[in-house]
């Protein structure tokens, strides 16, 4: 994952942030020569903090992992609209839907709608919660200064907002927030309503060939963090 600096941060904060070391953080940044210098509005890479989503193989020990994910032709969505949350502008489901099969890439060069909220710096490899956030700002959820580009970022938002309460798998709605734990870092997607009995989830997950993202639909077996539903 990627994270920009912000005015004021240091290392130290950065690595307590993320649940890394500052030598973890100097290791992923070779740029950086001195851990007490560091600049605001640079990128850092913060290592073992990536999206990943990897389609299963359907090999035997493949347990953990997503099911293929859902194409966007006949992705209609598993649950209906009506059934999840909104906000002021909306539906955080339909606008995620709406913008089915498009690459994350492309996506955020759109100058309307969800493109106009997502960061154009975030690598195209990382865009989960980006786009997360981006729906959410969309459906009027939260505010353009709680868009975060971190699943742990955005986790941390939605717990400090009183609108969004945190609920079980079982009171999931789609729309809902759902941060995961991966085996190689962390993904953030939305609730997208049951199919044949397993839970289905939107969002920008890393499944073209060269590992960038792509807007889709799929059941996916990682271990659920967090699940935030918007209540106000």
């Amino acid at each position: 994952m990627n994270y920009r600096i912000q005015s004021g941060d240091t290392l130290s904060r950065i690595a307590r942030n993320y649940g890394t070391s500052v030598s973890a953080l100097m290791k992923a940044n070779p740029q950086i020569q001195d851990a007490n210098k560091i600049y605001s509005g640079r990128s850092l890479n913060i290592p073992g903090s990536r999206d990943e989503f990897i389609p299963s193989s359907g090999r035997p020990g493949s347990a953990g992992r997503p099911s293929a994910p859902s194409q966007a032709g006949g992705a209609t969505g598993p649950s209906a609209p009506s059934e999840g949350t909104r906000g002021p502008g909306g539906s955080p489901f339909d606008i995620a839907q709406a913008n089915l099969g498009k690459n994350a890439g492309s996506l955020k060069m759109e100058k309307s709608g969800v493109g106009a909220d997502m960061e154009d710096w975030v690598p195209n490899d990382v865009n989960c919660a980006n786009f997360v956030s981006a729906c959410l700002e969309q459906a009027g959820q939260i505010k353009d200064s709680q868009h975060n580009n971190s699943v742990y970022g955005l986790q941390g938002n939605l717990d400090k907002d009183p609108n969004f309460k945190r609920v079980s798998l079982a009171e999931a709605k789609p729309g809902d927030v759902v941060s995961m734990k991966t085996p190689g870092g962390q993904h953030v997607v939305m609730f997208a309503g049951m199919k044949d009995g397993k839970p289905q989830f939107i969002g920008s997950n890393n499944v073209n060939p060269d590992g960038s993202q792509k807007i889709t639909i799929s059941s996916m077996n990682y271990p659920i963090m967090s699940i935030h539903q918007y209540r106000g």
